[in-house]
C-alpha cells in the first residue's frame, strides 16, 4: 500500500506508511491534525478537505459531482481540492503529498 505525506495546517509533515482505505481514514487512524471525518466518509461534511499536490492531480483524478458540490461551500477550495474520504488509496498513489486544509 502507498506511503502518504500529510502536511498539517501548522506545517507539520506526517508520513503514513502502508496507508489503507481512503485519505481520510488513513489520516484519522494516524491522528493527522486537521482531518476530522465527522460524517464517517459519506461526502456530507467536508471536514476532510485537502489540497492535492498539483503534480498528483492526474493520478488522483477529479472530484465527483457530489464532492464538487460540497467543495463549493468551502472557503479555501481550489482546483487541487478534494475530500479525503473520496480518494481511495491505491499502490499508484505511493508518494502522494497532500495539504490538510483544516477548519
Amino acid at each position: 500500500m502507498p506511503k502518504i505525506t500529510y502536511i498539517t495546517p501548522g506545517g507539520e509533515r506526517i508520513v503514513v506508511e502502508n496507508a489503507i482505505g481512503t485519505l481520510m481514514t488513513a489520516a484519522v487512524a494516524n491522528q493527522v491534525k486537521g482531518i476530522e471525518g465527522e460524517c464517517g466518509g459519506v461526502c456530507s461534511c467536508a471536514t476532510c478537505h485537502i489540497h492535492i499536490d498539483p503534480a498528483w492531480m492526474d493520478k488522483v483524478g477529479p472530484a465527483s459531482k457530489v464532492e464538487q458540490g460540497m467543495l463549493e461551500l468551502e472557503d479555501h477550495a481550489s482546483e487541487c481540492s478534494r475530500l479525503g474520504c473520496q480518494v481511495k488509496l491505491t499502490p499508484e498513489l505511493d508518494g502522494l503529498i497532500v495539504k490538510v486544509v483544516g477548519r
